[in-house]
């Protein structure tokens, strides 16, 4: 078990925080960048000394500012994955893992960085220097190096920041594979909450130095505390004036025209959310249909395909970005400049304070 608690002003951040990963999870920290996360990585690696602060991991006591308490890094044994890897550039791939056998017999240290390499796939690139691998195969050399000291605690940066699309999907299916064998502690930060759902068994979302939710991705993502949650998981973010209506639903007047209604009571200054995969798109003009209380008129602005879906963004009164099956927006004849009208259902409009 990591345990961590910290206050301290880095920067223009203060961090005031507590946070625990159990043997064998992951907690991914979830923020956008000057949340302070990177910060807390470096506070739990020993880097960075908080003002006030508590770090154990298992029996042992890292740091405790209260008794004086302060591990140096090196001894506390953490295996750190920069976000841009941090590969010795003049070193080949096994001497990068190598690097991190410290204490391992010279005579061994071969053999042991190639059992690593082999438990990740590339093995055959061993005596490749890092300007000549690819995104991902630098991700699993690193990944080797924080492995090859046999941490306690393992760190991760942005693991999948650094790679394309392509490459980043394949490389976060297999750390998410990693990660669920290891049984040791593991913390991740990141901007993207869809890494975050794929690697993380909980997610804590930071804002402003401290974590303002935390549960796993799928609880963030259908009841998020605030439109900031709501936002980082993906969701549609409209604000508006809320107030009771006759028929008892709640009514939102939104900021620069248009009105949706929910299901949940609420009054005065709000945030709505919706998911963009509940937006339905229909011709403009049509007539209401089924039971989608929401309707809005607005401008198709982009079309883009993501896997076999087709995100598309939306412009109203506030922005608006939909997802459909391709055959849906083919039919539809989706196109910038296009009009047509966006519904969804009250049940499907979370209410937030903003």
């Amino acid at each position: 078990m990591l345990s961590l608690a910290c206050e301290t002003r880095v920067g223009a951040v203060d961090l005031d925080l507590v946070l625990d990963v159990p043997d064998g999870g992951c907690l991914a920290l979830a923020g956008p960048s000057g949340a302070g996360k990177t910060s807390v990585l470096r506070i739990v690696a020993g880097l960075l000394r908080p003002q006030r602060g508590r770090i154990a991991c298992g029996q042992e006591t890292w740091l405790d500012t209260d008794a004086g308490i302060d591990v140096a890094p090196e001894r506390r044994r953490c295996g750190y994955v920069f976000q841009d890897y941090a590969l010795f550039g003049h070193l080949s791939a096994w001497r990068n893992v190598a690097y991190g056998l410290r204490g391992v017999p010279r005579a061994r240290r071969r053999r042991d960085a190639l059992e690593l390499l082999e438990r990740f796939g590339v093995a055959q690139l061993a005596d490749a220097r890092p300007g000549t691998l690819s995104g991902g195969e630098r991700q699993r050399v690193a990944l080797a190096r924080a492995l090859a000291s046999r941490p306690r605690v393992l760190l991760l940066d942005e693991p999948l920041a650094a790679l394309d699309a392509t490459s980043a999907a394949a490389a976060g299916r297999e750390l998410a594979v990693l990660l669920r064998e290891l049984q040791v502690p593991a913390l991740l930060v990141t901007h993207d909450f869809a890494e975050a759902a794929l690697l993380g068994d909980a997610v804590a979302v930071l804002d402003a130095g401290r974590i303002v939710q935390r549960g796993s991705a799928a609880e963030l993502a259908a009841a998020p505390a605030s439109a900031f949650v709501a936002d980082l998981t993906g969701a549609v973010v409209l604000r508006g004036r809320a107030q009771a209506g006759a028929d008892g639903l709640t009514h939102v007047a939104l900021d620069g025209g248009g009105e949706v209604v929910a299901l949940a009571p609420a009054s005065g200054a709000v945030a709505v959310s919706v998911h963009p995969w509940e937006i339905a798109l229909e011709p403009a003009g049509s007539a209401r249909s089924g039971s989608a209380r929401n309707r809005l008129d607005v401008e198709v602005l982009s079309v883009t395909e993501i896997g076999n879906r087709v995100r598309v963004g939306l412009a109203a009164p506030q922005p608006l970005a939909a997802e459909l099956t391709g055959a849906s927006a083919a039919q539809l004849g989706l196109a910038p400049g296009a009009h047509v009208v966006a519904s969804w259902k009250a049940a499907a409009t979370r209410v937030m304070p903003r």
